[in-house]
């Protein structure tokens, strides 16, 4: 898909991966409709792209009428819906049971659950039916979802119980949503990235990011946010790519802590 006057809906776009992904988007052409909680980040996002270029909706990915209100306000403004990449998402730190013999807060699990699972279930759902009253490209694409796991899908550290559930659980439905949506003529993949230069781990002490960097085989230190959003981009322009995950982690494989 040619991304040239396309429109894209960005979740988490306001920060991290997400306003990486939302500038190469912008760069390539397309106009983006930024759906993020932090209304500050949100504005900012909007005043370096442009007003032209992007605009910035304060949304709960994970609450399904406000979800579907938003995406009829997108169809009535721009008439149409190209893109959607869900990178919205929260982690926490917790294990099953915890040092004092306490089980882990089940709503705090729930809460992991609908944000980074159901949210991005919730808006891959609606952008698809936006997305099926699109014509159809000389490709005969209507769309492409790119969502967003992690590595913590396939190697869950300890304290990831909740994170990784969610990310496997979006691994899981990239095939059958893919498959759902074929005759439609929208394409659903993933990236599991690995440990990125986010400002959440830049954040952190020097020492322990030097640990995880030790550990990475090549190249050896932090994925660039930007590369992330070079993905998404050949992603959306390489209409043969469908149902897949791909790792992007400098082929790490974490350990158990």
């Amino acid at each position: 898909m040619n991304l040239q006057d396309k429109v894209a809906v960005v979740t988490g776009g306001a920060s991290g991966l997400g306003r990486a992904a939302t500038q190469l988007l912008v760069d390539a052409g397309a106009q983006v409709v930024i759906f993020d909680m932090n209304a500050s980040a949100g504005q900012q996002a909007v005043d370096e792209l442009g007003a032209k270029s992007a605009r910035y909706m304060q949304l709960d990915v994970s609450n399904g009428p406000d979800v579907e209100s938003a995406f009829e306000v997108i169809l009535a403004d721009f008439g149409r819906v190209d893109v959607c990449i869900n990178c919205a998402g929260i982690g926490i730190a917790a294990k099953t049971v915890n040092r004092e013999g306490q089980p882990h807060d089940l709503d705090l699990y729930r809460k992991v659950i609908e944000v980074n699972l159901i949210g991005t279930f919730n808006v891959s759902r609606c952008a698809a039916a936006a997305m099926s009253k699109n014509e159809p490209d000389e490709k005969t694409e209507r769309g492409v979802i790119v969502n967003t796991a992690s590595i913590a899908a396939f190697d869950g550290q300890m304290g990831q119980v909740a994170y990784s559930a969610t990310k496997g659980g979006i691994v899981g439905m990239t095939l059958p949503m893919a498959r759902d949506l074929s005759k439609s003529g929208i394409r659903v993949n993933t990236i599991a990235p690995g440990v990125m230069a986010t400002p959440l781990m830049l954040a952190a002490p020097q020492n322990v990011q030097d640990g995880i960097v030790a550990n990475i085989p090549f190249p050896q230190r932090l994925g660039a946010p930007s590369e992330f959003g070079q993905l998404v981009v050949h992603i959306i322009e390489n209409s043969y790519l469908n149902g897949e995950t791909i790792r992007l982690d400098g082929g790490v494989r974490m350990q158990p802590r």
